[in-house]
């Protein structure tokens, strides 16, 4: 089974019990700390998927980062998923689950890719945009710069991407000549 399937399916049954026990907000926090754990600490990711290191010293580990940190459903899931040998998905679960409950809430995930950060009339702008794009749904924007775009932006919703940089154009262009 793919990791992804398997992070889905644990993210699934952490929402429905996270609903049902009326915690589900405190859950998306602690979900949240755990995956900004897992991109800004590559030790810890690396430290769950090393098969050298015993299942039970991670999750000793695990319970000293979040015990009395999280709400009692995150750590049984984490405990759940290192005593059956999957810690190793843990990081991929959290990402299941933040998309699970932004697909429950009705939030649409954007990332705009710009070359200098916005300024306030722009991301008034690129806000009015996504309004009209997904018909007045809450909308999550993640701002990111990359110089090497040149010039431009680009705009990802969801799954769909509108790519109006500069180096892109060039690429267009440096492939048309080619062909030609």
């Amino acid at each position: 089974m793919s990791e992804f399937r398997i992070a889905s399916r644990y993210a699934k049954s952490l929402l429905e019990l996270a609903q049902e026990k009326k915690v589900l907000n405190k859950v998306l926090k602690d979900m949240e700390t755990f995956d900004s754990l897992c991109t800004s600490n590559s030790e810890f990711v690396l430290m769950l998927k090393n098969p050298v290191i015993s299942h039970w010293h991670k999750w000793v580990i695990i319970k000293k980062i979040f015990d009395k940190k999280v709400e009692k459903v995150t750590l049984s899931l984490f405990e759940v998923i290192t005593r059956k040998n999957r810690e190793m998905y843990l990081p991929e679960t959290a990402k299941a689950f933040i998309q699970q409950y932004n697909e429950v809430s009705g939030i649409v995930e954007s990332t705009v890719t710009t070359v200098t950060p916005l300024s306030a009339a722009i991301r008034k702008d690129v806000h009015a945009l996504l309004d009209k794009l997904t018909n007045g749904k809450k909308i999550q924007l993640t701002e990111v710069v990359d110089a090497q775009l040149i010039g431009g932006f680009v705009l990802k919703i969801g799954d769909k991407q509108i790519n109006e940089s500069v180096s892109s154009k060039l690429m267009e262009l440096r492939l048309q000549f080619q062909q030609d």
